[in-house]
């Protein structure tokens, strides 16, 4: 078993941002295993807010790694940081390129975890992920092969700072939000697009929940604007638009406000299960038992019956994309119910 406790460690993770959410339960494990060590997270700067508060870690460390840190000589100079620093240990939790290299050139007595097959020999152990269990598991595997049995945690976590409380109320109050009113909150975009359900339908799904009494609001950053656009355009009800308007921090304080998120698959939806609210999640052609919701606290609406072409890979392009054009305002508006009674 690796040494844990008082330990100087480093964890380096460079990927995206519902693969970074995923991985705060190995950050909870990780503390609790390791009991007056100190803690830094190497992440990509624009993530920065998802692990900025997590008292889980001590100092967080960025790289803007598609800005102005997308060169070599960037790179080289973390690794010289990270050398410099003097770590006891260091974890990394994936094996993209960048952060491989990074960890690959720097000096640390003792590295363990991912890397890309160029670099697995500066690593002692190279550990392979476990691709066949879900992603947040799939870290916290990592801890288990480097001898941690107490892998308890407590789930997704993101943790506002003040600033970013103090924003998404002031956006509730412009919006004139009483405190009695329940809001249920739409995340309608996705980077992949095969993984997206039609604007129209999002909407029939707002303007019912309106006409119920419920507050609806759209979140989504602004390249997700278009698209909240176009689905307020078919709604008969005036929704709230926060898309474009909060920092990741700010969204998920928003996010904690609602009693229920009607989501993609997307990384917002990891944010989402970070405070705790209930979702209702659209899964066509990524896989939920992967990469899906890590809670109890979730329905995962898919065409019935599934479409088979995604089975052996998500596709990123697709002509027919019956998986998404297949699931129903009727599946999604009976889960959302399911969950909005719970909370009554």
């Amino acid at each position: 078993m690796t040494e844990l406790a008082g330990k100087k460690i480093i964890v380096t993770f460079l990927m995206h941002l519902g693969d970074l959410v995923l991985t705060t339960p190995f950050l909870h494990a990780l503390r609790q295993a390791a009991p007056g060590a100190d803690i830094t997270y190497l992440v990509d700067e624009k993530l920065k807010e998802i692990v900025e508060y997590n008292p889980n870690i001590d100092h967080v460390w960025t790289i803007d790694k598609k800005g102005k840190d997308n060169n070599l000589r960037a790179l080289w100079a973390m690794s010289r940081r990270i050398t410099d620093a003097h770590f006891d240990l260091l974890i990394n939790l994936h094996p993209n390129e960048r952060c491989s290299f990074i960890d690959a050139m720097a000096v640390v007595p003792e590295k363990v975890g991912a890397s890309h097959f160029l670099f697995r020999g500066f690593f002692h152990p190279w550990l392979k992920l476990n691709r066949t269990i879900h992603a947040a598991d799939m870290y916290l595997d990592v801890l288990k092969r480097m001898g941690v049995e107490d892998l308890r945690n407590n789930g997704l976590e993101v943790f506002p700072g003040p600033e970013h409380k103090q924003a998404a109320e002031a956006y509730w109050a412009a919006q004139d939000l009483k405190p009695e009113e329940k809001v249920v909150g739409f995340n309608i975009g996705s980077a992949v697009v095969t993984k997206r359900w039609a604007p129209e339908r999002f909407a029939q799904v707002a303007d019912t929940l309106a006409k119920e009494g419920y507050r609806t609001v759209f979140f989504g950053g602004s390249m997700d604007e278009d698209m909240v656009r176009e689905a307020v355009s078919f709604m008969r009800s005036k929704p709230m638009v926060a898309t474009g308007k909060f920092s990741l921090g700010e969204l998920a304080a928003a996010m904690s406000r609602c009693s229920l998120i009607i989501t993609n698959d997307s990384g917002p939806m990891h944010v989402a299960i970070s405070q705790k609210v209930p979702i209702v999640a659209m899964y066509g052609p990524s896989h939920p038992e992967l990469y899906g919701p890590y809670t109890k606290q979730a329905t995962i609406v898919r065409a019935n019956p599934p479409c088979d072409g995604c089975r052996k890979g998500m596709k990123h392009h697709c002509d027919d994309m019956r998986c998404m054009r297949d699931l129903t305002v009727k599946q999604v508006l009976k889960a959302a119910h399911h969950w909005l009674k719970e909370k009554k």
